[in-house]
């Protein structure tokens, strides 16, 4: 099923879209996060609410507030590494196929049809990156990958949105990659029996129209279950945990010359099964 938070006569509220996309059931939970955790929605699922149509309510990301920072991971796609080590070598190359981690704070996820905020005045060089992004539905730890299906609850897309400038000139990527307005997310969560796992979708990212990054989630130097399996060996991880799974070739930094992000250019980051998430930059 797809699930959305939204807001409807001034209230937050959590459902569960139509087959077609029209209409949404509410749920009887406080938010997105309370869903995840209670490990019930089976349960919520049949006590779903009449349904409402989808232009009578506005869409939210499908988790505005999460519990923790995001968990991303860098360099995930083998053609970003190369770009990517084109651009900033000192910044962005590295030796070894390991996977490359970093949190992203989120203090308030940019929902569907949202603004990118640009940041004049400390931000020069705007990016996108479209990635996959995981949640976990309940606690993990020593998970292995042959068992890591079993742990997610389900999938959205993000634009894991990037300050080039602040995130090579502090010579890490936790600023740079954290400011207000830079995580966009929806526009919905699939939940995890509704892709086979692991996934293998194609992603996608247009700029004004322009399609700029074009992959398949397939081709992740670091699977999900790796990584799931890796992490989870020193550090436990709650339910409703997100983790981004890095972005493929393409993105503003790779081109020559950059193409870089400006204040009302429209980025729309796609992924098959889940949906688009469109938003623009201000």
């Amino acid at each position: 099923m797809k699930l959305v938070t939204y807001l409807q006569d001034g209230g937050e509220r959590v459902g569960i879209l139509s087959p077609d996309g029209a209409a949404v059931r509410p749920l009887p939970c406080v938010d997105m996060n309370a869903l995840i955790e209670g490990g019930d929605l089976a349960g919520a699922a049949a006590r779903a609410g009449e349904a409402v149509p989808l232009g009578a309510v506005t869409l939210l990301a499908p988790i505005p507030r999460p519990r923790q920072d995001m968990i991303c991971l860098g360099m995930n796609y083998k053609a970003h590494l190369e770009e990517a080590a084109g651009y900033d070598a000192g910044a962005f190359a590295k030796e070894k196929p390991v996977a490359v981690y970093f949190s992203k704070r989120v203090t308030e996820a940019v929902p569907p049809e949202g603004a990118i905020r640009s940041h004049p005045g400390l931000v020069e060089r705007l990016d996108y990156e479209v990635e996959l992004a995981v949640i976990l539905g309940k606690t993990a730890r020593n998970v292995k990958a042959a068992k890591a299906g079993e742990y997610i609850f389900g999938y959205t897309v993000v634009n894991d949105v990037s300050a080039r400038d602040v995130q090579t000139g502090h010579k890490q990527w936790y600023f740079g990659k954290s400011l207000d307005g830079f995580t966009p997310m929806g526009p919905c969560i699939v939940t995890a029996e509704e892709i086979a796992f692991p996934p293998a979708l194609d992603i996608s990212s247009r700029v004004n129209g322009e399609t700029r990054q074009a992959a398949n989630t397939a081709l992740l130097i670091n699977s999900i279950a790796e990584v799931l399996e890796e992490l989870t060996a020193g550090m436990t991880l709650l339910p409703g945990t997100i983790i981004a799974t890095g972005t493929p070739a393409g993105v503003g930094m790779g081109f020559d010359p950059p193409k870089f992000l400006k204040p009302g250019d429209v980025v729309e980051c796609e992924i098959a099964g889940i949906g688009v998430l469109r938003n623009t930059v201000e």
